[in-house]
């Protein structure tokens, strides 16, 4: 869907006389219906890389390819029209209404009035913001959170192939922003769409990711899942980045089948039901001892896995379980005893190594 080709952009320092690279020889591909997160430091890289996408931002060196086709050859204005984006301060016109403002691209790509409207009221009724209720209101009457509603729906709207979001929830209190994070989850969970998400937050990135590009100084350090990043980081950057409980968020993402390999109650598996617990093999390990803690003591000893399709595959107890949780609080506390706050470390992170142009 979206290919990065060896893509720099320098920036002319008149002042010191050398040129920075905000963006250093970067390689990476997006897939179609992959919500990417691109996070590090400021001023590493992540929302120039993101902008160039639309061409907000003009590399000075190699291409991106949108389905194939070099996004400079493209026409500007229509290219942008084709890519949804949600920034921060949402950017939502204030002498339109609420319906309007969803509406905007599609009355500049010349839709009916009559689609238009059904299309506002479609994705209004999407992002939980009914249509009977909030579709005449103007953005001062809406809260916050309200306001970022409307402004994905607004990104939704012509339907396109690509979301771009800058940092979309950075000004919400926190509990807004967990439910914004939960309700862009449940969307794209609908409407699958191709989102390269930039934000500085790592728990946030952890949350919503399919996939991570962890940057730094212009540089991709690391890209992979969130079980990659936590489980196989590519240098002490990485590491320090994600922070001191990265043991235990590697649990989240850890199948429950990976610790049936090396148990010893996962032979002589006969396909049998006779466990009064079944759970899918493909469930992490923290929400099986979620599931086994909500069963109390009726929790049976040994615990059957089985594949998306009911058939038994496996075998743990709720030892492997408690196994699991143990060995990753012992990591994290060492981890802890191991490092310190990245911020704090400028001089140390310089020196980590696996920094480099990173080709996915």
């Amino acid at each position: 869907m979206i290919v990065f080709d060896h893509v720099s952009k320098v920036y002319p320092s008149h002042n010191k006389g050398e040129d920075v690279r905000a963006v250093n020889d970067l390689n990476l591909q997006v897939t179609a219906g992959e919500l990417c997160v691109l996070i590090g430091p400021s001023g590493s890289g992540k929302t120039t890389a993101m902008r160039m996408v639309n061409r907000l931002v003009v590399p000075t060196q190699g291409r991106i390819t949108i389905d194939g086709q070099d996004n400079s050859t493209m026409d500007t204005v229509l290219l942008r029209r084709s890519i949804g984006y949600v920034i921060q301060q949402v950017g939502l016109f204030p002498h339109l209404t609420v319906a309007n403002n969803v509406a905007l691209v599609p009355r500049l790509l010349g839709w009916t009035q009559a689609r238009r409207r059904e299309r506002a009221d479609e994705l209004l009724n999407l992002v939980g913001l009914p249509p009977s209720k909030f579709a005449g209101r103007y953005p001062r009457q809406l809260s916050g959170g309200q306001q970022q509603r409307v402004g994905v729906a607004r990104a939704l709207a012509a339907d396109p192939k690509i979301i771009l979001m800058d940092e979309p929830f950075g000004a919400v209190d926190p509990i807004t922003r967990k439910q914004l994070q939960r309700e862009l989850r449940r969307i794209q969970s609908e409407v699958q769409k191709t989102i390269i998400f930039v934000t500085h937050d790592i728990s946030e990135a952890f949350l919503l990711a399919d996939r991570i590009v962890l940057m730094y100084r212009g540089n991709l350090v690391q890209n992979g899942t969130p079980a990659e990043l936590l489980r196989n980081p590519a240098s002490r950057f990485v590491t320090d980045f994600i922070g001191e409980d990265q043991s235990l968020r590697a649990l989240q993402y850890t199948p429950l089948a990976e610790i049936a390999k090396g148990s010893k109650s996962a032979s002589g598996v006969d396909g049998r039901r006779n466990d009064a617990l079944v759970l899918k093999q493909s469930l992490s390990v923290m929400d099986g001892l979620r599931l086994l803690a909500s069963k109390g003591s009726s929790a049976p000893g040994e615990i059957t896995l089985s594949d998306d399709e009911g058939h038994i595959t496996g075998k743990i107890t709720d030892n492997d379980l408690v196994f699991a949780l143990s060995h990753a609080l012992v990591a994290s506390e060492a981890s802890t005893d191991a490092t310190s706050d990245v911020a704090s470390n400028t001089g140390r992170i310089k020196e980590a190594d696996g920094i480099s142009s990173g080709t996915c």
